[in-house]
């Protein structure tokens, strides 16, 4: 299959070289006005010169625009009926998501949102071993990047939680509550599902980069870090004891095998696999209207 991709900036730039290891993708072509992102893709693709030279090439696109030319990009791609997957967040308006989203009614196409984070191993893990959660903590914090202008951190980092949260943890949940505050840069969010509580925060202000999720439920407690793909379960003690007057608690600690894998090899193969067999792809683009809604929501308490 022949590939193209719009936008080979840092995150194109990945597109293209994973496209490029990946088997079954005939020829690469891609299409940026900027002289600097097209040389240093052009050892790995075909330039175009225009996106809709591309169009006529290639017969899945990734749009790896800006976020703010997500919306008319991605309607001149649809129009032309190709099949795509447009990089997170879907547009950088609710409103823009919405022409998108009529655009697609009744037209067979497959299109999806990339939200790379759906894709790491441990997420599916998660999936499994806790399907009813009490207690939901992820942290997402992040050295400040120049290559986000147009997003709050809110847009940029914790969107990923928040797809993990509202279509993986807790699919289909229309009673919540969110309460945040934060600025562009730092934030946290705590999101109530009746009992439930997940907490979120998300900065582009620390110095350290980490990315965790801890999950509490009757059974178990379950521990993970996005970027080594470790998860850790840590069963309720079969028994307690009394030494010297303090409680003593056996715990039994289980380590998740998980296979590790590079998050976006895997996206990439998913969205050519669902073009091939005409399936939707795992992150919908009304999925992916949801994460911006609660995004909006979040941002309302943003100073």
């Amino acid at each position: 299959m022949d590939v193209g991709v719009i936008g080979v900036g840092s995150m194109g730039k990945n597109h293209v070289r994973v496209y490029s290891e990946l088997k079954g993708v005939g020829e690469i072509f891609f299409y940026d006005p900027d002289p600097g992102n097209a040389r240093r893709a052009e050892e790995l693709a075909t330039p175009c010169g225009s996106v809709e030279e591309l169009l006529q090439k290639a017969e899945a696109v990734n749009i790896c625009v800006p976020t703010r030319h997500h919306f008319s990009v991605a309607r001149q791609v649809i129009e032309a009926g190709a099949d795509c997957l447009i990089e997170k967040p879907m547009t950088l308006k609710r409103e823009e998501a919405e022409i998108l989203l009529g655009l697609l009614q009744g037209r067979d196409q497959v299109v999806g949102v990339g939200h790379i984070e759906r894709f790491n191993p441990i997420v599916a893990e998660f999936g499994k071993i806790s399907r009813s959660p009490a207690y939901v903590e992820i942290k997402r914090h992040n050295p400040g990047s120049t290559r986000i202008t147009d997003s709050s951190v809110v847009e940029d980092l914790m969107i990923h939680d928040i797809d993990i949260v509202f279509n993986v943890l807790f699919p289909g949940r229309g009673d919540f509550r969110i309460y945040s505050a934060g600025n562009k840069n730092v934030c946290q969010a705590t999101v109530v599902f009746g009992s439930s509580v997940a907490v979120l925060s998300a900065s582009r202000l620390s110095s350290k980069k980490f990315r965790t999720m801890y999950v509490e439920d009757e059974e178990s407690t379950t521990e993970g870090d996005f970027m080594t793909q470790e998860v850790f379960i840590y069963r309720k003690p079969g028994k307690y004891t009394k030494e010297n007057e303090r409680y003593i608690q056996e715990n039994i600690i289980e380590k998740v095998l998980v296979n590790k894998v590079e998050p976006l090899k895997v996206e990439l193969k998913t969205f050519l696999d669902c073009v091939n067999s005409r399936e939707p792809f795992p992150v919908t683009p009304d999925q992916a209207y949801l994460n911006m809604r609660i995004c909006d929501q979040i941002s309302q308490g943003l100073a």
